[in-house]
C-alpha cells in the first residue's frame, strides 16, 4: 500500500507541475486515450471501470479543454470515436516525463543490486497484472482492438 500511495504521490506531483487545474482521473482518461485511442466510448469506460456516462461527462470536460477530440465513426454513424488532440498527446508527454524524472531519481538512491530486484519485481506484477509492456524509447505498443 506504501508503494501504491508513492506511485499516485508521484503522478500527482508530476500532474500538478505540468497541469494544477487537471485531476487524476482526468489524467488516467487521457492516458488510456494516449495507450489504446483512438476508441469507441464504450472501451473507455471499459477501460476506466466506470458507465458510459462518466466517461462521456469526463470526455465533455477534456473536449472543453481541448485536450479530446470526438468523431462520428464513418463505418456506424450512432457510434463515437475518442481521440487525444495533439495538446492532449503533448500533456500526457510531460507528465509522463516528469513523473519518470521523479521516479529514475528514487530508483538511483538504491544500491544497484536493489535496483535490478525491483525491475524483476516491477516487471512480474505488471504481467501478472496484464498490463501491456511500454518501450521506455518508443512508447506503448499500439492497441488493435477497438470494440
Amino acid at each position: 500500500m506504501t508503494a501504491s500511495r508513492l506511485f499516485v504521490a508521484l503522478s500527482a506531483r508530476a500532474l500538478t507541475d505540468i497541469d494544477a487545474t487537471l485531476t487524476l482521473p482526468q489524467l488516467r482518461t487521457l492516458v488510456v486515450l494516449e495507450n489504446q485511442g483512438p476508441i469507441k466510448l464504450a472501451v473507455l469506460a471499459s477501460a476506466l471501470a466506470v458507465n458510459p456516462s462518466t466517461a462521456m461527462r469526463m470526455v465533455d470536460k477534456l473536449e472543453t479543454i481541448g485536450l479530446v477530440n470526438r468523431q462520428t465513426n464513418p463505418d456506424n454513424r450512432r457510434e463515437v470515436i475518442l481521440r487525444l488532440t495533439a495538446d492532449g498527446h503533448r500533456l500526457v508527454g510531460q507528465v509522463q516525463a516528469r513523473r519518470h524524472e521523479e521516479i529514475a531519481t528514487i530508483v538511483a538512491r538504491l544500491p544497484a543490486d536493489q535496483r535490478a530486484g525491483l525491475v524483476q519485481a516491477l516487471r512480474a506484477l505488471t504481467v501478472a497484472a496484464d498490463e501491456p509492456a511500454i518501450d521506455p524509447l518508443t512508447g506503448p505498443a499500439p492497441y488493435l482492438e477497438h470494440s
